[in-house]
């Protein structure tokens, strides 16, 4: 699948930067460049994997120069650079905004430009219904993403997102801190205990990814089905993992939280493909002509229900902690 290409992934250095460079290094890959902005992370990486087929770039999708370069010979782009933080994208929605979108955009249109053969935007389960400004910036990069792909053809560059919920034990995720709480003997800091969370594992989001990649037309979001499980139940299961006697500490829910996120809203299921384990979301790609969208409606298109982490499969403590079990992270953490 990726015999002697050049792949880049944007904001390489992080969780999922790491998880997909160590997947792509373990076939024939030519090339596979990483591009961020944080030297520091970089020096790091080259130093522990020490491969020569890893090639290392400094500069800011914010700059549409250094993403153009970077750009140029790439076969595949996999766009994981994000302003990710949702307290922080809601302080400071403009910056979120120049990354998400307009950093996207950059992405993007070099990509077209410089002939890359297909783009994967990663995209999160709050750009669907946002009310945050990290979900509002990742939702307008969709629906940038999808605009671009009505203007080419399956013969130029593909463009498509994949949209994830919760990446367990990604930095800055609420896994690591419980963890950290636990370690300090404090306080586990629960903002609303019934509050679910879809869990998926970077080793899912790689999956998600290259299901994308091999099964993608233009305009296209994919979805892997995942299981959830409610905050309490999350922050139990690491407790007994740990053998903790941390107590939990209700803090209430933080400004721009959700009780629940939604993977597809109700106007995607009327159209979303069920494939088993992912679900293909189309776009409406006819053409240009706005009257084929805004005059003929599509009956049906609509249904009663969205995929959320309310009604996904919801698991136990039990369940959780099978599935942490199955973490580097908390093996780690647990043999420390």
């Amino acid at each position: 699948m990726f015999k002697d290409k050049t792949i880049l992934i944007t904001g390489g250095t992080g969780s999922f930067g790491n998880a997909a460079l160590k997947r792509f290094l373990s076939t024939d890959v030519g090339e596979v460049r990483v591009f961020s902005r944080d030297e520091k992370k970089q020096e790091d990486m080259r130093i522990k994997l020490n491969n020569n087929k890893v090639k290392y770039y400094i500069g800011d999708v914010r700059d549409y120069d250094s993403v153009f370069q970077v750009t140029r010979g790439v076969d595949y782009i996999f766009h994981a650079a994000a302003l990710k933080q949702v307290p922080s994208c809601e302080f400071y929605p403009m910056e979120a905004v120049r990354t998400n979108v307009l950093g996207a955009e950059n992405v993007l249109n070099a990509s077209i430009s410089n002939n890359v053969k297909k783009v994967i935007v990663l995209s999160t389960d709050k750009a669907v219904y946002p009310i945050n400004a990290m979900g509002i910036s990742k939702a307008m990069m969709e629906k940038l993403m999808i605009a671009k792909s009505r203007m080419q053809s399956e013969d130029q560059t593909v463009l498509c997102a994949t949209r994830y919920g919760n990446v367990m034990a990604s930095r800055g995720s609420v896994i690591p801190l419980f963890v950290s709480q636990i370690k300090e003997n404090k306080p586990l800091t629960i903002t609303e205990p019934t509050m679910t969370r879809f869990l998926m594992s970077l080793e899912d989001s790689v999956d998600l990814i290259l299901y994308a990649f091999q099964k993608t037309r233009q305009g296209d979001i994919f979805v892997q089905k995942a299981p959830a499980s409610t905050i309490d139940v999350l922050a139990n299961a690491l407790i007994e993992l740990f053998g903790s006697k941390s107590t939990i500490r209700y803090i209430g829910a933080r400004h721009g939280e959700k009780l629940y996120e939604s993977l597809l809203s109700r106007e995607e299921m009327g159209k979303a493909e069920d494939l088993k384990e992912y679900y293909r979301i189309p776009a409406d790609n006819r053409d240009l002509n706005p009257a084929n969208y805004f005059v003929e409606g599509t009956p049906g298109l609509i249904t009663n229900e969205d995929y959320t982490s309310h009604n996904t499969t919801i698991l136990d403590v039990e369940g959780v902690k099978k599935l942490l079990l199955k973490l580097d992270f908390i093996q780690e953490q647990l043999h420390a």
